[in-house]
């Protein structure tokens, strides 16, 4: 039996109305998956978003008919989702949502043992494969996959990258843009925070390369390579300070 370091596990909660759904997973999980650490289960969206805001687990259970909030309701309180989600339901029907909403899995109440471990092994290769990702681009230089094997660019030289779906096009001083599989928020995880900096939910910046701030109508970067980019309202507080940082400026 290999049972891995607790520094190496999966760190998870469970959020289920039910108690008994909340205790049974769990049992299963322990007796059946040691790969995967159950930190606290939560009984409500509420309670959730506390018990993710204070834990932030690698992964949540996630049980989707809940009262006055449900399953979905508390993905759509994250604009952005630093865990990965495991639909937990006795419902076949909302399989289709799940996907949109970008869960890594959907098992069906009751648990089957095998399924359940297999949606581990998915969750620790996702997991690993992050790790890996974030190794590589600690250094001045960022490998994108492409059509005949990868590119090794070098950081500084990219000017921003805009989102394109499950895609992410990549602009570079050189003018030799590219579009790699990889969402915009796999490279906001990993690239430097004090040089790229997301002003928008579709933009992340190299803040080397703005050219003009303007705030007259709305909010906006004008950068080097003559794109002119909104700033999302939300963003733009961080983003003068962030400035301010940089250059040392009052």
């Amino acid at each position: 039996m290999n049972i891995q370091n607790a520094s190496d596990k999966l760190t998870a909660i469970i959020v289920d109305d039910e108690l008994h759904g909340r205790e049974n997973l769990k049992k299963i999980i322990e007796a059946y998956c040691f790969e995967v650490e159950i930190l606290e289960c939560a009984d409500s969206v509420v309670h959730a978003k506390e018990l993710v805001s204070v834990h932030k687990p690698d992964v949540v259970f996630l049980d989707i008919n809940m009262p006055v909030l449900d399953g979905f309701d508390f993905l759509d309180e994250y604009d952005e989702r630093n865990f990965m989600v495991v639909f937990v339901s006795a419902h076949e029907e909302f399989g289709i949502n799940a996907v949109k909403a970008g869960a890594v899995d959907y098992l069906l109440k009751p648990i089957n043992i095998k399924e359940l471990k297999q949606t581990v092994k998915k969750l620790l290769l996702i997991r690993n494969k992050n790790i890996k990702d974030k190794q590589i681009y600690n250094t001045d230089k960022i490998v994108l996959p492409a059509s005949h094997g990868f590119n090794v660019l070098i950081i500084d030289d990219i000017i921003r990258f805009e989102a394109e779906g499950c895609y992410t096009k990549v602009i570079i001083k050189d003018g030799k843009d590219t579009i790699v599989s990889r969402t915009l928020k796999d490279f906001e995880d990993t690239l430097p925070k004090e040089k790229f900096f997301r002003i928008h939910k579709s933009h992340l910046i190299n803040l080397k390369y703005i050219k003009e701030y303007s705030n007259l109508s709305g909010n906006f970067v004008t950068m080097t390579d003559g794109s002119r980019i909104e700033i999302s309202r939300r963003k733009t507080p961080d983003f003068v300070q962030k400035i301010k940082a940089v250059h040392n400026s009052v």
